[in-house]
Parts: C-alpha cells; sequence; structure tokens
C-alpha cells in the first residue's frame, strides 16, 4: 500500500469552489500610515488601541514564528486556539454524513467532539499496550472515505511519543492527511516533524502558545502544512478570528523567547524530580509513565479515591480513569516548585 496524495482530492467541492469573504483590512492593509484617515470599515473612529479591525493575517506574529521555527509564513495559519483549527481542518476536508476520520484513545477528546459536531464518523482503534499507534490495523481501517488520521505526540493523557518509524508508514501509506497535534512538543527530547512538511505533502501539524509559552488565557493556536492546505484553511476561516490583545501578546512573548526557554528547562527539571520522588516515595502508585510533556501520567490503587483524597488537601489533578487503557489513572500536570512540594506532602500523607 502506497500513498498516492492528492490534495485536490480531499477537499470537499463546495470548499474547493468557495469565494472567501474579503474584508477592509484584506482589501486595504497599511493602516500604519498617518497621513490616511480609515473610513472603509465602519469602525469606530474614538481612538482607544482597539478601536481598529486586527491584522486579519497575523503577519506580525507569523514573522516572528516564521524565524522561531524555521519555516516559511506561507506555510502557517494561526486561530483562536488549536480547537479552532482542527474544525477548520474538519469543515474543509469532511464531508458530512459521508466522510470519516480515526483516532487513537487515549487521546485528546476535542477530536471526537469535533467529528460529533461536523456529522462524521470517528473510527476509534486503541493505542497498544505501549501507547503506540497499532500501524496494520489503522491502514485496515481506512476506507475511500477515510479523510483524517489525528495523532496526538506527544500524547495527552499519557504523555509518549510515537514512533517516528510508525508514523513515517502511515504517512507514506496513507492517502489521507496526516494531523500530529504537537502542543506539547516543546517538553520533549525530539526536535518534532515541522521539518518534514516538504517530504510530506499529506502531514498538518498543529501546536499551541497555551502550553510552553504561558499563553492559555489568549487562546492562540498554530497550523503548519503545506502552502496549499494553508491557503484552503485561510479561504474559510473567519476574517478576524485572532483578536488584536492576542496577537500583541504573542509578539511580545516571542520577542522574549528566553524566558520561554528558561522556564521549559525549569518545567523539564521538576518533571524528573517529581517523577522520582513519587516512583520511590508513595506506596499506592504503581506507575509512574515516561512523558514528553508538562504532564505525569500515574496509575494508582483506586484513582477516584485518591483524587478526592488530594482534594481535600486543596490539589486539583485530573482523574482519567475512565479513558481507554488508562483505569485507576490520575493525569498530574507538572507545577512550579512549591506546587509540586505541596502536591507531593499530600500524597504521602494521605492513607
Amino acid at each position: 500500500m502506497k500513498s498516492t496524495f492528492d490534495i485536490n482530492n480531499l477537499v470537499r467541492p463546495n470548499i474547493k469552489n468557495i469565494t472567501p469573504y474579503s474584508s477592509a483590512r484584506d482589501e486595504y492593509k497599511d493602516i500604519s500610515s498617518d497621513e490616511m484617515i480609515f473610513l472603509d470599515a465602519n469602525e469606530n473612529p474614538f481612538e482607544n488601541g482597539v478601536n481598529r479591525y486586527p491584522d486579519p493575517q497575523q503577519i506580525g506574529v507569523k514573522r516572528i514564528l516564521s524565524k522561531c521555527k524555521k519555516i516559511d509564513e506561507k506555510n502557517i495559519l494561526l486561530g483562536n486556539g488549536s480547537d479552532e483549527v482542527l474544525d477548520l481542518i474538519f469543515r474543509a476536508f469532511c464531508e458530512p454524513k459521508e466522510d470519516n476520520v480515526i483516532t487513537l484513545p487515549p487521546t485528546y477528546g476535542m477530536y471526537s467532539v469535533l467529528a460529533n459536531i461536523n456529522n462524521i464518523e470517528n473510527r476509534k482503534i486503541l493505542l497498544d499496550k505501549d501507547f503506540q499507534p497499532k500501524v496494520e490495523k489503522i491502514l485496515s481501517t481506512i476506507d475511500n472515505q477515510t479523510k483524517i488520521l489525528f495523532l496526538c505526540s506527544p500524547n495527552n493523557p499519557t504523555g509518549n511519543s510515537f514512533s517516528e518509524d510508525k508514523v513515517i508508514e502511515l504517512l507514506k501509506k496513507f492517502n489521507g492527511l496526516v494531523v500530529i497535534d504537537e502542543a506539547y512538543i516543546d517538553f520533549s527530547e525530539h526536535e518534532g516533524w515541522l521539518k518534514k512538511i516538504k517530504k510530506f505533502p499529506n502531514l498538518i501539524i498543529t501546536q499551541t502558545l497555551s502550553k510552553a509559552y504561558g499563553l492559555a488565557g489568549i487562546r492562540l493556536g498554530v497550523c503548519y502544512a503545506s502552502e496549499e492546505i494553508i491557503k484552503i484553511l485561510n479561504n474559510i476561516k473567519p476574517p478576524y478570528n485572532v483578536n488584536e490583545l492576542t496577537q500583541q501578546k504573542a509578539v511580545e512573548r516571542l520577542r522574549n523567547y528566553e524566558d520561554v526557554k528558561n522556564e521549559i528547562s525549569q518545567l523539564i527539571s521538576e518533571r524528573k524530580r517529581l517523577k522520582d520522588e513519587l516512583e520511590c516515595c508513595v506506596s499506592y502508585i504503581e506507575k509512574v509513565y515516561p512523558s514528553d510533556g508538562n504532564f505525569l501520567l500515574i496509575k494508582v490503587d483506586d484513582a477516584n479515591k485518591r483524587y478526592n483524597q488530594l482534594l481535600e488537601y486543596g490539589v486539583v489533578v485530573r482523574n482519567r480513569t475512565t479513558q481507554p487503557l488508562c483505569e485507576n489513572c490520575l493525569r498530574i500536570s507538572v507545577g512550579i516548585l512549591e506546587e509540586n512540594l505541596k502536591l507531593i506532602r499530600a500524597l504521602k500523607a494521605i492513607q
């Protein structure tokens, strides 16, 4: 089985021929000139810093991301969080009531939610016992209506990265889109898949500024893909989907990337220290899984009991025991030193 990928065979017919909305700022872009007055967009003329519409293409943010990630601006799309990016991918390539996608539980829950919202069949194939994709099972499940395969790597909630060989095999043999969600890639020793976009035209990578960059509150998601895919998604995105304040905050943070790298380094160090403490000093913890994210998945004797006990000590974690392959598992975000010490004290105190 070998991929004969052609993006024109995937995009929905009504999307392929769509005429995108043209906003005032698409038609006249240079709003920095002091010599011009702007009476084209029905904006409030009283200046307050946000009375004008934001840049619909977020050029300032993309320019900095392009330098940081060493990837062309034409290969970047920004969204109101990664969830908007994922939704755009569904809407561009999946025909409601006809097409299907494949997800690999346990994984990020929004893939299933978005499939339901867009009335797309979601074919779920469990990861194996090592939390790796079952390549043969995935390939045998694919049919002519399978449009997208979602891979979360590093995976949430398990924390592990997927085998490069397995992912490459899927990229080579699947004629549809392979979306690799790299929300946690900055915490991993693996470099990720950005450098392989030109090699694999069916590869889409999503990232976020919510995790390593500490900007969960501004909701900014990033999509990296071929110029052809980015153009399709740009044609259907809302005209001003990323607001001005989000763009300003993102630029500010990206310009201080040394601070980001320092925080990442601290969290990786804390992740190791926390893992060592939990493995050696808490008897009811049966396993601490390896993690490339900013969290640890731990298996305990009774997840519901331990979750409620931690609440009594003022510590909130995520109970993942209802997820496939995660029976009696808790997911714990890595905090700052003081938070992690409080967590460890609480875990040691409860019986």
